[in-house]
Protein backbone atom coordinates (compact mmCIF):
# COMPACT_ATOMS: atom_id res chain seq x y z
CA UNK A 1 0.00 0.00 0.00
CA UNK A 2 1.05 3.28 -1.00
CA UNK A 3 1.69 5.81 1.72
CA UNK A 4 0.92 9.40 1.28
CA UNK A 5 3.36 11.63 3.00
CA UNK A 6 1.85 14.83 4.43
CA UNK A 7 4.11 17.28 1.95
CA UNK A 8 2.67 15.57 -1.20
CA UNK A 9 -0.78 15.66 0.40
CA UNK A 10 -0.46 19.45 0.70
CA UNK A 11 1.32 19.76 -2.79
CA UNK A 12 -2.12 17.96 -4.11
CA UNK A 13 -4.36 20.97 -2.02
CA UNK A 14 -2.13 23.55 -3.51
CA UNK A 15 -3.24 22.37 -7.09
CA UNK A 16 -6.35 21.78 -6.60
CA UNK A 17 -6.91 25.48 -5.52
CA UNK A 18 -4.56 26.95 -7.80
CA UNK A 19 -7.12 24.75 -10.86
CA UNK A 20 -10.09 26.42 -8.60
CA UNK A 21 -8.47 30.08 -8.70
CA UNK A 22 -7.97 29.71 -12.73
CA UNK A 23 -11.66 28.52 -12.88
CA UNK A 24 -12.64 31.75 -11.34
CA UNK A 25 -11.36 34.01 -13.84
CA UNK A 26 -13.58 32.02 -16.59
CA UNK A 27 -16.72 31.20 -14.11
CA UNK A 28 -19.12 34.00 -14.66
CA UNK A 29 -20.22 35.18 -11.03
CA UNK A 30 -17.61 33.16 -9.45
CA UNK A 31 -15.27 35.95 -8.72
CA UNK A 32 -18.08 38.50 -7.98
CA UNK A 33 -18.79 36.10 -5.25
CA UNK A 34 -15.85 36.07 -3.59
CA UNK A 35 -16.30 39.97 -3.45
CA UNK A 36 -13.75 40.62 -6.37
CA UNK A 37 -16.38 42.78 -8.74
CA UNK A 38 -15.13 45.07 -10.27
CA UNK A 39 -11.49 44.88 -10.34
CA UNK A 40 -11.21 46.89 -13.39
CA UNK A 41 -13.13 49.85 -15.53
CA UNK A 42 -16.81 49.00 -15.65
CA UNK A 43 -17.81 50.81 -19.52
CA UNK A 44 -21.50 51.85 -20.00
CA UNK A 45 -22.23 51.46 -23.61
CA UNK A 46 -24.54 53.86 -25.18
CA UNK A 47 -25.94 53.68 -28.77
CA UNK A 48 -26.20 57.23 -29.96
CA UNK A 49 -23.24 59.57 -30.76
CA UNK A 50 -22.49 61.80 -27.42
CA UNK A 51 -24.07 64.91 -26.76
CA UNK A 52 -27.99 63.31 -26.83
CA UNK A 53 -29.86 62.78 -24.19
CA UNK A 54 -28.95 58.96 -23.79
CA UNK A 55 -25.57 60.14 -23.53
CA UNK A 56 -26.03 62.44 -20.95
CA UNK A 57 -27.80 59.92 -18.82
CA UNK A 58 -24.80 57.88 -18.99
CA UNK A 59 -22.35 60.83 -18.15
CA UNK A 60 -23.81 62.83 -15.24
CA UNK A 61 -23.54 59.41 -12.99
CA UNK A 62 -20.18 58.23 -14.12
CA UNK A 63 -18.37 60.40 -11.06
CA UNK A 64 -20.75 59.00 -8.96
CA UNK A 65 -20.70 55.43 -9.60
CA UNK A 66 -17.01 55.31 -9.79
CA UNK A 67 -16.96 56.98 -6.10
CA UNK A 68 -19.14 53.97 -4.70
CA UNK A 69 -17.54 51.08 -7.18
CA UNK A 70 -13.95 51.87 -6.69
CA UNK A 71 -13.11 51.42 -10.19
CA UNK A 72 -13.68 53.61 -13.00
CA UNK A 73 -16.50 53.79 -15.15
CA UNK A 74 -16.16 55.12 -18.80
CA UNK A 75 -18.69 55.19 -21.73
CA UNK A 76 -17.78 53.67 -24.91
CA UNK A 77 -20.36 55.27 -27.90
CA UNK A 78 -21.79 52.63 -30.05
CA UNK A 79 -24.20 54.57 -32.26
CA UNK A 80 -26.15 52.67 -35.52
CA UNK A 81 -29.44 51.74 -36.23
CA UNK A 82 -31.16 53.62 -33.56
CA UNK A 83 -29.21 51.77 -30.75
CA UNK A 84 -29.21 48.25 -32.37
CA UNK A 85 -25.83 47.98 -32.52
CA UNK A 86 -24.97 48.79 -28.95
CA UNK A 87 -27.84 46.39 -27.90
CA UNK A 88 -26.49 43.44 -29.51
CA UNK A 89 -23.13 44.03 -28.32
CA UNK A 90 -24.36 44.04 -24.70
CA UNK A 91 -26.09 41.38 -25.30
CA UNK A 92 -23.71 39.36 -26.75
CA UNK A 93 -20.89 39.95 -23.63
CA UNK A 94 -19.82 38.41 -20.93
CA UNK A 95 -22.29 38.52 -18.12
CA UNK A 96 -19.55 39.66 -15.97
CA UNK A 97 -20.60 43.41 -15.11
CA UNK A 98 -17.68 45.10 -17.23
CA UNK A 99 -20.43 45.79 -19.92
CA UNK A 100 -23.72 47.29 -19.50
CA UNK A 101 -25.93 49.17 -21.61
CA UNK A 102 -27.44 52.64 -21.06
CA UNK A 103 -30.56 51.66 -23.25
CA UNK A 104 -33.83 54.24 -23.99
CA UNK A 105 -37.57 53.89 -25.17
CA UNK A 106 -36.31 53.46 -28.27
CA UNK A 107 -33.78 50.42 -28.44
CA UNK A 108 -35.51 48.73 -25.63
CA UNK A 109 -38.83 48.55 -26.70
CA UNK A 110 -39.53 49.77 -29.97
CA UNK A 111 -37.17 48.56 -32.13
CA UNK A 112 -38.22 44.90 -31.97
CA UNK A 113 -41.33 45.96 -33.28
CA UNK A 114 -40.41 48.68 -36.01
CA UNK A 115 -36.95 46.72 -37.28
CA UNK A 116 -39.15 43.56 -39.47
CA UNK A 117 -36.45 43.05 -41.79
CA UNK A 118 -33.29 43.74 -39.08
CA UNK A 119 -32.37 41.00 -36.45
CA UNK A 120 -32.81 43.07 -33.35
CA UNK A 121 -30.92 41.62 -29.54
CA UNK A 122 -34.38 40.76 -27.83
CA UNK A 123 -34.27 43.21 -25.31
CA UNK A 124 -36.33 41.36 -22.57
CA UNK A 125 -34.04 39.02 -21.80
CA UNK A 126 -31.54 41.70 -21.22
CA UNK A 127 -30.98 42.27 -17.44
CA UNK A 128 -32.60 45.03 -15.60
CA UNK A 129 -30.14 47.05 -13.37
CA UNK A 130 -32.23 51.04 -12.28
CA UNK A 131 -33.87 53.43 -13.98
CA UNK A 132 -31.33 56.64 -14.70
CA UNK A 133 -33.59 58.90 -15.95
CA UNK A 134 -37.13 59.88 -17.54
CA UNK A 135 -38.24 62.69 -19.40
CA UNK A 136 -42.30 63.97 -20.67
CA UNK A 137 -42.65 64.31 -23.59
CA UNK A 138 -43.90 67.97 -24.48
CA UNK A 139 -46.47 69.09 -27.83
CA UNK A 140 -44.63 71.58 -29.31
CA UNK A 141 -45.55 74.05 -32.10
CA UNK A 142 -44.00 77.23 -33.97
CA UNK A 143 -44.60 80.18 -31.63
CA UNK A 144 -46.64 81.77 -34.64
CA UNK A 145 -49.42 79.13 -34.89
CA UNK A 146 -52.37 80.64 -33.72
CA UNK A 147 -53.55 78.30 -31.08
CA UNK A 148 -52.94 78.73 -27.50
CA UNK A 149 -53.75 75.34 -26.20
CA UNK A 150 -54.39 71.71 -26.86
CA UNK A 151 -58.53 71.99 -27.40
CA UNK A 152 -57.66 74.67 -30.02
CA UNK A 153 -54.82 72.49 -31.56
CA UNK A 154 -57.19 69.52 -31.58
CA UNK A 155 -60.28 71.99 -33.48
CA UNK A 156 -57.64 72.84 -35.48
CA UNK A 157 -56.72 69.57 -36.70
CA UNK A 158 -60.01 68.89 -37.29
CA UNK A 159 -61.22 71.15 -39.46
CA UNK A 160 -58.28 71.37 -41.89
CA UNK A 161 -59.07 67.43 -41.72
CA UNK A 162 -62.98 68.44 -42.25
CA UNK A 163 -61.42 70.45 -45.39
CA UNK A 164 -59.72 67.61 -47.23
CA UNK A 165 -56.54 69.34 -45.85
CA UNK A 166 -53.67 66.99 -43.91
CA UNK A 167 -51.56 68.36 -40.98
CA UNK A 168 -48.05 67.34 -41.26
CA UNK A 169 -45.85 66.66 -37.87
CA UNK A 170 -42.52 66.05 -37.81
CA UNK A 171 -39.89 63.67 -35.74
CA UNK A 172 -36.58 62.17 -35.59
CA UNK A 173 -36.61 59.77 -38.05
CA UNK A 174 -39.07 57.19 -38.73
CA UNK A 175 -39.84 54.57 -36.35
CA UNK A 176 -39.37 56.97 -33.43
CA UNK A 177 -40.96 56.85 -29.94
CA UNK A 178 -41.91 60.90 -31.00
CA UNK A 179 -43.82 59.49 -34.29
CA UNK A 180 -45.40 56.72 -31.96
CA UNK A 181 -46.40 58.87 -29.31
CA UNK A 182 -48.26 61.03 -31.86
CA UNK A 183 -49.83 58.52 -33.64
CA UNK A 184 -51.25 57.40 -29.64
CA UNK A 185 -51.98 60.82 -29.82
CA UNK A 186 -53.74 60.90 -33.06
CA UNK A 187 -56.04 57.79 -31.80
CA UNK A 188 -56.73 59.33 -28.53
CA UNK A 189 -58.62 62.38 -30.63
CA UNK A 190 -60.55 60.51 -33.04
CA UNK A 191 -57.84 59.76 -35.56
CA UNK A 192 -57.65 62.76 -37.61
CA UNK A 193 -55.46 62.95 -41.23
CA UNK A 194 -52.38 63.53 -40.14
CA UNK A 195 -49.07 63.06 -42.33
CA UNK A 196 -45.59 61.97 -40.67
CA UNK A 197 -42.87 63.65 -41.98
CA UNK A 198 -39.45 62.26 -40.50
CA UNK A 199 -36.13 63.83 -40.25
CA UNK A 200 -32.67 62.60 -39.76
CA UNK A 201 -32.41 63.96 -36.00
CA UNK A 202 -34.15 66.25 -34.10
CA UNK A 203 -32.00 69.26 -34.73
CA UNK A 204 -33.31 69.57 -38.28
CA UNK A 205 -36.87 69.10 -37.63
CA UNK A 206 -36.72 71.79 -34.97
CA UNK A 207 -35.38 74.12 -37.76
CA UNK A 208 -38.40 73.60 -39.75
CA UNK A 209 -40.70 73.59 -37.28
CA UNK A 210 -39.90 76.91 -35.71
CA UNK A 211 -39.58 78.22 -39.51
CA UNK A 212 -42.90 77.49 -39.32
CA UNK A 213 -42.45 74.95 -42.28
CA UNK A 214 -44.02 72.22 -40.11
CA UNK A 215 -46.76 72.84 -37.64
CA UNK A 216 -46.54 69.92 -34.94
CA UNK A 217 -44.32 67.47 -33.23
CA UNK A 218 -43.68 66.00 -30.09
CA UNK A 219 -40.12 65.59 -28.39
CA UNK A 220 -38.41 65.22 -24.87
CA UNK A 221 -38.99 68.38 -22.67
CA UNK A 222 -35.08 67.90 -22.72
CA UNK A 223 -34.84 68.26 -26.34
CA UNK A 224 -37.32 71.46 -26.77
CA UNK A 225 -36.81 73.32 -23.43
CA UNK A 226 -33.91 76.00 -25.63
CA UNK A 227 -36.86 76.53 -27.28
CA UNK A 228 -39.27 76.93 -24.93
CA UNK A 229 -37.36 79.18 -23.04
CA UNK A 230 -36.59 81.31 -26.02
CA UNK A 231 -39.45 81.63 -26.97
CA UNK A 232 -39.30 80.03 -30.81
CA UNK A 233 -41.52 77.24 -29.94
CA UNK A 234 -44.99 76.87 -27.75
CA UNK A 235 -45.48 73.84 -25.61
CA UNK A 236 -49.16 72.65 -25.18
CA UNK A 237 -49.03 70.00 -23.20
CA UNK A 238 -46.69 67.50 -21.25
CA UNK A 239 -46.99 63.74 -21.30
CA UNK A 240 -45.85 62.32 -18.33
CA UNK A 241 -48.04 61.51 -14.84
CA UNK A 242 -46.89 65.26 -13.44
CA UNK A 243 -46.08 68.63 -14.68
CA UNK A 244 -42.68 69.44 -15.62
CA UNK A 245 -40.66 71.01 -13.01
CA UNK A 246 -39.03 73.44 -15.47
CA UNK A 247 -42.42 74.24 -17.38
CA UNK A 248 -44.76 74.58 -14.57
CA UNK A 249 -47.50 76.02 -16.62
CA UNK A 250 -47.66 73.64 -19.15
CA UNK A 251 -50.43 71.23 -18.39
CA UNK A 252 -50.14 67.27 -18.69
CA UNK A 253 -52.12 65.73 -21.14
CA UNK A 254 -54.74 64.24 -18.41
CA UNK A 255 -55.23 68.08 -17.03
CA UNK A 256 -55.99 68.50 -20.88
CA UNK A 257 -58.77 66.14 -21.17
CA UNK A 258 -56.82 63.47 -23.36
CA UNK A 259 -57.74 60.36 -21.42
CA UNK A 260 -55.31 57.37 -21.61
CA UNK A 261 -52.16 59.11 -22.55
CA UNK A 262 -49.39 59.43 -20.37
CA UNK A 263 -46.20 58.61 -22.19
CA UNK A 264 -42.93 58.85 -21.27
CA UNK A 265 -39.65 58.87 -22.60
CA UNK A 266 -37.00 56.40 -20.42
CA UNK A 267 -33.37 55.67 -19.79
CA UNK A 268 -32.15 52.67 -18.19
CA UNK A 269 -28.95 50.80 -17.12
CA UNK A 270 -29.08 46.84 -18.30
CA UNK A 271 -26.50 43.89 -18.88
CA UNK A 272 -26.52 40.78 -20.56
CA UNK A 273 -28.54 38.23 -20.13
CA UNK A 274 -27.76 36.05 -16.28
CA UNK A 275 -25.68 38.81 -15.05
CA UNK A 276 -25.42 38.14 -11.09
CA UNK A 277 -27.67 38.86 -8.77
CA UNK A 278 -25.02 40.39 -6.76
CA UNK A 279 -23.10 42.35 -9.75
CA UNK A 280 -26.73 43.77 -9.93
CA UNK A 281 -27.01 44.53 -6.50
CA UNK A 282 -23.45 46.57 -6.76
CA UNK A 283 -24.55 48.40 -9.87
CA UNK A 284 -28.09 49.09 -8.32
CA UNK A 285 -26.93 50.77 -5.48
CA UNK A 286 -24.03 52.70 -6.85
CA UNK A 287 -26.92 54.22 -9.50
CA UNK A 288 -29.13 55.20 -6.28
CA UNK A 289 -26.06 56.72 -5.05
CA UNK A 290 -25.08 59.08 -7.89
CA UNK A 291 -28.91 59.58 -8.41
CA UNK A 292 -29.19 61.10 -4.60
CA UNK A 293 -26.55 63.68 -5.36
CA UNK A 294 -28.27 67.15 -4.95
CA UNK A 295 -26.17 68.89 -8.13
CA UNK A 296 -26.62 65.26 -10.58
CA UNK A 297 -30.30 66.20 -9.46
CA UNK A 298 -29.63 69.80 -10.48
CA UNK A 299 -27.86 69.20 -13.31
CA UNK A 300 -30.58 66.47 -14.43
CA UNK A 301 -33.42 68.62 -13.50
CA UNK A 302 -32.41 71.70 -15.55
CA UNK A 303 -32.61 69.98 -18.44
CA UNK A 304 -36.07 69.21 -18.37
CA UNK A 305 -35.71 65.76 -17.24
CA UNK A 306 -36.16 63.71 -13.77
CA UNK A 307 -34.33 61.63 -12.05
CA UNK A 308 -34.22 57.99 -11.99
CA UNK A 309 -33.89 55.73 -9.10
CA UNK A 310 -35.32 52.29 -8.28
CA UNK A 311 -34.66 48.50 -7.70
CA UNK A 312 -33.91 46.29 -11.12
CA UNK A 313 -37.96 45.41 -10.85
CA UNK A 314 -39.56 48.68 -11.37
CA UNK A 315 -37.15 48.99 -14.33
CA UNK A 316 -38.33 45.65 -15.61
CA UNK A 317 -42.06 46.69 -15.00
CA UNK A 318 -41.80 49.94 -16.60
CA UNK A 319 -40.14 47.86 -20.21
CA UNK A 320 -42.36 45.57 -20.63
CA UNK A 321 -45.48 47.91 -20.06
CA UNK A 322 -44.02 50.53 -22.74
CA UNK A 323 -42.98 47.35 -24.74
CA UNK A 324 -46.66 46.08 -24.67
CA UNK A 325 -48.11 49.84 -25.23
CA UNK A 326 -45.98 50.93 -27.63
CA UNK A 327 -46.11 47.99 -29.77
CA UNK A 328 -49.82 47.73 -30.15
CA UNK A 329 -49.45 51.32 -31.72
CA UNK A 330 -46.74 50.60 -34.00
CA UNK A 331 -49.17 47.43 -35.36
CA UNK A 332 -51.82 49.91 -35.33
CA UNK A 333 -50.85 52.51 -37.50
CA UNK A 334 -48.19 50.21 -39.20
CA UNK A 335 -44.84 52.38 -38.38
CA UNK A 336 -41.73 51.07 -39.73
CA UNK A 337 -38.49 51.97 -39.23
CA UNK A 338 -37.06 50.41 -41.96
Amino acid sequence: MNTIHPKTSLSRRSALQLCLGGAASVLPGFASAQGAWPNKAVTLVVGYPPGGQTDFAGRVLTAGMQTSLGQGVVIDNKPGVNGNIATDYVAKSPPDGYKLLVGNGSNMVLNPHTYRNTPVADPLKLTPIGLLLTSSLMLVVPASLPVKNVEEFIAWVKAEDKAGKTVDYASGGPGSLVQTAMELFRERIGKPKMSHVPYKGSSPAMIDLIAGRIPCMFDASSVVAPMLKSGQLKALMSTGPKRVPAFPNVPTAKESGIKDFEIISFIGLYGPAGLPADIVTKVNTAMNTALKDANVQKTIADRGDDAGGGTPAQLDAMTKSYYKLLGEVVKNNDIRAE
